[in-house]
Parts: structure tokens; sequence; C-alpha cells
């Protein structure tokens, strides 16, 4: 049964889902294990029979891998699929080595993309990235290449500054904006979000529990090896103070029968009709809560509550999104 609404990705963009699936999670991109690639491909194929149909991947996710998973959910129904793939970084034995952004390099890497998702077109394809190591009229013109070549429909952004996304624009026409958005991480709403808005470039908001911040599970101190200890916000009392926050999340789900990743989730989704939560998930199991998340509303003072609470500034210490 299909129950996601539908909107259009950007002004005149394509229709999609207005929830999107996040697939990295299935692969692994940092070394780490790869979940069972049986429920990977079943998550997917849930997904699309839900109506979920905005699946976003990347050539560097588990070198490849998590292409070729995506591939085999979507094989027989890709016209039930929206395929957004970021390229550019350069990983090696599971470590970041920086990015390629050349556009010798960007026609190689669409070639491997488009073989390894058994498709003939990639509907959405972006740099996960730009770092002024190439032009941006370069990088952005080899994507507006392969779209006259036909090996891509629209062009994307990822985590770029408000003058950079102009820029891109200028260049061709961008469909979207892939950008980290949550309770936690407001500082977009200075000026990139406002940009994306006045130029009608649609929102892809990942990373709507902020490094698993505002799911309500988060205990201080984290073990010695979780990921999020590189960075200030979940280091000594930084924590404890951003959790002191949390708990008016967790108090609010339970009053209205939901949990606090739920809220996170629609708190996002409550932020504009072109503004699209990217959810990750590898189990089926988590596709009905993150559903029902997309149909929760707020009364006005629970709006003010969250907005007063996690204003900006709020949360102390930052994340690889306040670079």
């Amino acid at each position: 049964m299909k129950t996601v609404t539908k909107i259009n990705l950007g002004k005149s963009g394509p229709l999609v889902s207005k929830l999107g699936l996040g697939c990295m999670r299935m692969s692994s991109v940092w070394g780490g294990p790869t979940n069972d690639e049986t429920e990977s491909i079943a998550t997917i194929q849930a997904a699309l029979d839900s109506g979920i149909n905005f699946l976003n991947t990347g050539d560097f996710y588990g070198a490849g891998h998590n292409e070729l998973l995506v591939g085999k959910a979507i094989k027989g129904r890709r016209d039930d699929a929206f395929i957004s793939v970021k390229f550019g970084a350069i990983f090696y034995n599971g470590q970041w080595l920086g990015l390629d952004l050349r556009p010798i390099a960007i026609k190689n890497f669409i070639n491997y993309s488009l073989v390894r998702l058994g498709i003939d077109t990639i509907d959405l394809y972006q740099p996960c990235r730009l770092d002024n190591s190439v032009p941006v009229e370069d990088v952005i013109g080899t994507v507006a290449d392969l779209i006259k070549e036909g090996k891509v429909r629209h062009l994307g952004v990822s985590e770029i500054t408000a003058d950079q996304l102009r820029k891109a624009h200028s260049v061709h026409p961008v469909t979207a904006l892939e950008i980290g958005y949550s309770l936690a991480d407001r500082q977009i709403e200075n000026d990139l979000l406002p940009t994306a808005k006045e130029l009608g470039i649609g929102v892809v908001a990942f990373a709507n529990t902020a490094e698993g911040l505002l799911t309500g599970d988060m205990k201080a101190p984290l073990a010695d090896d979780a990921y999020q200890k590189h960075f200030p916000r979940f280091q000594d009392e930084n924590l404890v103070k951003n959790l002191e926050k949390v708990e008016v999340l967790k108090q609010m789900a339970q009053t209205k029968g939901y949990t606090p990743t739920q809220l996170a989730i629609a708190w996002v989704n409550t932020r504009g009709n072109h503004i699209m939560p990217l959810v990750s998930m590898s189990r089926r199991t988590r596709l009905p809560e993150n559903l029902q998340a997309m149909q929760i509303e707020f009364t006005a003072d629970e709006m003010n509550t969250l907005n007063t609470t996690f204003a900006q500034g709020a949360i102390l210490g930052g994340t690889y999104l306040q670079r």
C-alpha cells in the first residue's frame, strides 16, 4: 500500500516521495560490518512498495557495494525508484583520503555507477561536497554535460555553502541540495536554506537525529569506541548539557505517544513542502515507525517548545556538519 505523500523536488523538479530512504548504512563505509544483504534488499523493496521512491546512495559507500545492493533491489522495477547518487569521495581500506572532482574522474565514476546499479540513467547526480580543489564551474559543467548525454536527469549538490550553491545554480539549474538538518543542527537556516528556497531548489535533509543525539537512547559518557566521541558535542560536559535538552524531546514524545526519533523526523518534515527528511534504514521493522513520523503534527505550543529548547546555539559543541 502506497502511503507516502509526493512532492516536486524543487520548484519544477520531478515528483518524489516526501520521505527518502538513505541506503548508506546498508554497507560498510568506515570499515565496519556490512548489514545482512537479504534484509537490506527486502527493506528497499518494502520502502518502494510503501511509496518511498527516493533512494539515496553513493559510489563510495562500501566501495561500490551499496550501488550493487540498490541495483539488485530495483531490478525489474526501475520505474518505481528515483535514484540519487553522490560521487567524489575517495576511501582506501575504510579510511578517507579526500576528494577527486576532476572532470575526467567524474566521467569515469558515472560509468561504474551505471553498471553497478544496472540502469541507463541516474536520476540525481551530485558531488558529495566541494572543496575548491577544482573550480565549481568545471564540476557542475561536467554533470551538465552528462545530462546532455542522457546519463543523468537532474543535478544535485551536497554539503555546500550558500555562495557555492548560487554559483553552481548559475552554471546549471540545481534540482536538489542534500544537507544535514535537525533540531540540533539549525545553522543552515541563516543563509543556505533561504538561498535554496529563493532559487527553487529542493532540500534533502539527512542526519535528522543528529548522529543519535535526538533518539533518546544516548547516555553520558559514551562508550570508548563510539564514533561520536570524535566530535565536541558528544564530549564531557557538552554531552551532559545536550542530553538535558533532549529530555524535553523525550517528555514530549512520551506525552504524544511517539518516540523521540519520530518527533525529530516529524520536525524536519514540518519545515516546508520543499524539504524531504532522508532517513537511514536497513531493516523492514523500522519502516512503519518512520512512515508514521510523517503523519505527526505539532500544536503551536509544542512547536514553540521545540524551537525554543533547540534554538541555534542551544546544543553545545560542533560536529562535522559545522565545517
